[in-house]
């Protein structure tokens, strides 16, 4: 990397879910076919350090939500090379159980998490069945205490994390999500997280049926489309398809870890 504001990214795959197409659409699919989905993390690497996306499941979490753990996101970090208690800065998209569980994995970490969702996830909205199901009582509590011990930084809407990775609040599946947008050596790529859960979300303009607000969701398929280089730069959060699109970071690592800034395959 030549560039001091330039990173590689890194998505590591720890978990699966098999379900049906129809699950994965408000009105359904009429196709219906198995159309699983991935769980990741995301290692964001440069000369400035090295920040995490996203903190995932543990194997607990996993049985409990009948979700795969395929592999502890502790051993994807240390296949590349990284120590999570060294990690200093931990990026949380949004507080649904799978984003943001591992809170033990990074004890020097802060925290940085749009004010929105933290306000969310422990105010009124939470009194609706709903809207709280996607969030676990204990992930929640565990970022309350974080923050009383001074390891929370709050964003509010577009906010520089370092030169070359910036966050940006686009709400919708939960109403403080923000993704990140990353100065690679192919560009700008951006790391939507739920903003889009599946490549066909944001290219055919449909939406999960998770949501705090369907139009929020829509509306933020053009900020994402924005903030990215091309669509092609555009990573969404769940879709298998990104381990068959890029290359894994080294050999050995295919279908675990693949590279991000590198250009996509065919």
């Amino acid at each position: 990397m030549d560039d001091e504001d330039t990173y590689e990214i890194h998505a590591i795959h720890y978990g699966h879910h098999d379900r049906r197409s129809r699950e994965n659409y408000i009105g359904g699919d009429p196709h219906d076919i198995l159309q699983p989905l991935d769980y990741y993390v995301w290692a964001i690497v440069g000369r400035r350090g090295t920040y995490v996306f996203d903190t995932g499941f543990d194997e607990a979490m996993g049985k409990r939500r009948n979700r795969t753990l395929v592999r502890p996101i502790g051993d994807g970090l240390r296949a590349i090379g990284i120590k999570p208690d060294s990690i200093e800065h931990v990026i949380v998209s949004h507080l649904h159980y799978d984003h943001t569980g591992n809170y033990g994995l990074f004890p020097r970490a802060k925290y940085h998490l749009q004010d929105t969702e933290m306000a969310y996830a422990t105010g009124r909205c939470m009194c609706h069945q709903f809207l709280k199901t996607p969030f676990e009582e204990e992930d929640v509590v565990a970022m309350v205490r974080k923050l009383f011990a001074g390891r929370v930084v709050f964003h509010e809407g577009a906010e520089e994390i370092v030169p070359g990775i910036t966050v940006h609040k686009i709400g919708g599946h939960s109403k403080g999500l923000q993704c990140v947008r990353v100065k690679t050596q192919r560009g700008h790529v951006v790391l939507a997280s739920d903003a889009t859960h599946l490549y066909d979300h944001v290219e055919q303009n449909r939406v999960y049926p998770v949501t705090y607000s369907p139009a929020e969701v829509l509306e933020g398929y053009d900020h994402l489309r924005k903030l990215a280089t091309s669509e092609a730069h555009i990573i969404p959060g769940h879709d298998p398809a990104v381990l068959k699109r890029y290359p894994a970071t080294r050999p050995g690592l295919e279908g675990w870890i693949v590279r991000l800034d590198a250009d996509p395959r065919g």
